[in-house]
């Protein structure tokens, strides 16, 4: 193979994997989306008084899932909204969010499912983590859209997530 088609090949694959990236935004989003159904599992297993080792089994997915989503978006997503956006207020609200559910789940972590505010606080995290979401949704990620390369955040994103969990 020559030079010059070796480069070409180089060339077609990291095309191929840039239309292949997810958007940012949408992997985020499908983020939200698939934590909010865990939250809704989680509050009917509360709810029919299911066994502590299967409610503790589920919180400690929910809050895997969050920790790993609060990361990407603290390491990539965040710096690159605030190089894109003026709004310094909006991305330090999210910071503070994120900074209220990581000590909440912190605190389920440490707890067993029939320790007596168990229930309370993962419902507690829900709520908070809904609003995070819808504020994220309707606010941030529009006015960043735009503004960022959303195809390469993306890339990036998808990667430190598979590493992560691959991690764990």
């Amino acid at each position: 193979m020559t030079s010059a088609s070796t480069h070409t090949s180089t060339a077609s694959r990291a095309a191929r994997k840039a239309d292949a990236a997810p958007d940012a935004i949408a992997l985020l989003t499908e983020d939200h989306k698939e934590v909010k159904k865990l939250f809704k599992e989680y509050d009917k297993l509360a709810k029919a008084s299911a066994p502590a080792a299967q409610r503790e089994q589920l919180a400690a997915k929910i809050c895997k899932m969050l920790t790993v989503h609060a990361q990407i978006e603290e390491e990539i997503f965040y710096p690159a909204a605030r190089e894109g956006l003026d709004d310094e207020d909006l991305i330090d609200e999210a910071a503070v969010e994120h900074a209220s559910c990581k000590e909440l789940i912190a605190q389920i972590e440490a707890m067993s499912a029939d320790a007596h505010l168990f229930d309370a606080k993962v419902k507690v995290l829900g709520e908070y983590i809904d609003h995070h979401a819808t504020e994220e949704e309707k606010e941030l990620f529009p006015k960043t859209r735009r503004r960022i390369d959303i195809k390469e955040i993306g890339a990036r994103l998808q990667q430190r997530k598979d590493d992560l969990l691959a991690a764990s």
